[in-house]
């Protein structure tokens, strides 16, 4: 291994596209950061981002010095198209980058960022949802994580879409609207009357209205009410709070179908709805506490966890529980 051996991790999500170099003691020489490089969500533009994130990280540096790179992609299925995989080649070949880059899943990435164990469970519960199995840093299974249409069971998309369903049975029923049905009312149709919410004749016409603006958005947009039914729990609403519930148990259903009684390995939990301060990822915890042994871990910095992955690519004995805590704190 060259003296001057560099590594690179990147974290291409949805939001932000964060690139670190690191040398083989784990110490940060370079960091990039642009928009989203999800190829799903960002079609047009997450290969320019990933290479402007490329091109800030590298800065000073020799790319050449990189010897090892793994990219952590959210949608990375994206990637077996050519046309898509031509742009991120494009963009790696073009900041002078000579190493084949090692790019995986986001639950891959996930379970790095928040352990250096190399076996255990790892579940993912934001925008969407899914789990995996890791088996020496592999992931070997997977359950859910088949999109909002198929599944994404109790993800920030299902509380989204099962808030507004829980009004359009309200307005079915010409029920009165609680608390989590007018706020909803409000975050889809923010300039609607109040008062009109109140009158029953006026409920066909909200219903409409709900119905055809939420379905003239793009559907991921249904994610943004999570929030609302969040706080809607957090002062006492019994449709939030049943739904809160609700999603808990289904994001523990789908771990179980990976994990059983008997595995002891550490299970990582990431994303906001899975969360520690999220009311969904409190009572997650409860319930794998009561159901699963092995610890129970907070994802933590992804791009650490990508790069702390480079660092076991290029040199097995690089990969110490050290150099994992100074990358992903």
């Amino acid at each position: 291994m060259p003296a001057t051996a560099l590594v690179l991790g990147g974290d291409l999500g949805g939001t932000s596209t964060r690139i670190v170099i690191a040398d083989p003691d784990g110490n940060v020489v370079g960091r990039g950061a642009a928009a989203g490089g999800n190829p799903t969500s960002h079609p047009a533009s997450a290969a320019a981002n990933f290479g402007q994130a490329l091109h800030a990280a590298l800065a000073g540096l020799d790319p050449t010095a990189v010897k090892a790179a793994v990219v952590g992609v959210a949608g990375g299925s994206a990637l077996a198209r050519p046309d898509v995989a031509a742009q991120f080649d494009a963009a790696w070949s073009g900041v002078g980058l000579t190493v084949k880059p090692d790019f995986i899943g986001d639950l891959e990435v996930a379970f790095a960022s928040g352990t250096a164990e190399p076996d255990g469970t790892v579940l993912i519960a934001g925008t969407g949802s899914n789990a995996g199995l890791m088996r020496n840093h592999q992931l070997v299974r997977t359950a859910d994580g088949h999109g909002w249409l198929l599944g994404d069971d109790g993800s920030g998309f299902w509380l989204g879409r099962e808030a507004v369903r829980s009004v359009l049975l309200a307005l079915d029923l010409g029920e009165p609207l609680g608390l989590l049905g007018q706020s909803v009312v409000q975050a889809i149709l923010p300039d609607r009357d109040e008062h009109a919410i109140a009158l029953r004749e006026g409920y066909d016409v909200l219903r409409d209205d709900l119905i055809r603006t939420v379905n003239s958005r793009p559907p991921v947009l249904l994610a943004e009410l999570a929030r609302t039914v969040v706080a809607a729990y957090e002062q006492d609403d019994e449709t939030a709070r049943a739904l809160v519930k609700r999603a808990a148990e289904l994001l523990t259903a789908t771990v179980g179908r990976l994990r059983t009684t008997s595995d002891k390995g550490p299970m990582v939990l990431a994303g906001s709805v899975a969360g520690e301060a999220s009311p969904v990822g409190r009572l997650i915890r409860e319930a794998i506490h009561q159901h699963f042994s092995g610890e129970v871990l907070t994802a933590r910095d992804g791009v650490g966890g990508a790069t702390w992955l480079a660092l076991g690519a290029l040199d097995p004995a690089l990969a110490t529980g050290p150099n994992h805590t100074r990358l992903v704190s």
